[in-house]
């Protein structure tokens, strides 16, 4: 469905049941992809399940565009003629927390997942992809945007104040930005003190159930959250590795 294997070509599908599941949603989509039949695959489906969507096919009118378009998610590809996917995503993530990046590739190695995650992509995809595949992945960075439904609106751990009203964290009264995926993170740790969470268990909440991705993702974005919050990310205090099992957060020195 989608990735046509005995042409090689992407053939557009328009799934009914997110067309009308979404038909009102008006979120902005920016799809960065040179291959023309891949980009409009891209664009046709987005469209079909309600969204605006945006395209372009060089790095540079992507940065033009994420200041006049101006999108909650970019659907991004690695490989770009100019300037490429990842340094597209430094941009955005230097300029544009709130905007979710799904990075696309068309090579499988680790590596390539590992640096665009550590550029600050939220996800990624290898091609080819099914389009419900992509669609759900769209889904399932708004839903982390959206935050999780508590009562409790501020948690505090020694100098460390996240403020859930205010979408706001701060290190020592000095506030810190962080993006949605290290935002919906840090709140479940701070949630959870003292509690051996497994990696499966904090992919399911942060990303959903129905995420396709692996166990790597997490560890990398862990990794970003250490660097902004711990002393030192190499002997963390706060975020405690369980060896063959997840993270802790230690609520106490």
């Amino acid at each position: 469905m989608g990735y046509n294997r005995s042409t090689g070509t992407y053939d557009p599908v328009i799934p009914e049941r997110w067309s009308g599941q979404m038909k009102d949603i008006k979120v902005k989509v920016l799809v960065v992809e040179d291959e023309e039949s891949i980009r409009r695959f891209i664009t046709l489906n987005l469209s079909a399940a309600g969204y605006l969507v945006g395209d372009t096919a060089t790095g540079e009118e992507a940065l033009v565009m994420l200041k006049t378009f101006v999108p909650k998610v970019v659907v991004l590809d690695l490989m770009l003629p100019g300037i490429s996917g990842l340094e597209v995503c430094q941009k955005i993530r230097e300029t544009m927390q709130e905007t979710f990046v799904i990075m696309l590739t068309a090579r499988g190695q680790d590596t390539d997942k590992i640096l665009g995650l550590e550029l600050g992509a939220d996800d990624y995809m290898v091609k080819p992809f099914n389009p419900l595949e992509l669609i759900a992945r769209v889904k399932a960075v708004l839903r982390r945007g959206a935050g999780f439904r508590d009562p409790k609106e501020i948690f505090n751990c020694r100098d460390l104040c996240l403020n859930i009203t205010a979408s706001k964290f701060s290190k020592s009264n000095h506030e810190i930005e962080l993006t949605p995926i290290e935002f919906a993170l840090l709140r479940v740790f701070m949630e959870n003190p003292g509690r051996t969470l497994k990696r499966e268990e904090m992919l399911n909440t942060v990303w959903g159930d129905d995420y396709f991705g692996d166990t790597k993702t997490l560890d990398v974005h862990i990794r970003r959250l250490r660097e902004k919050i711990e002393d030192n990310p190499s002997q963390p205090e706060y975020i405690k590795t369980v060896w063959g099992s997840g993270y802790r957060w230690q609520q106490e020195s």
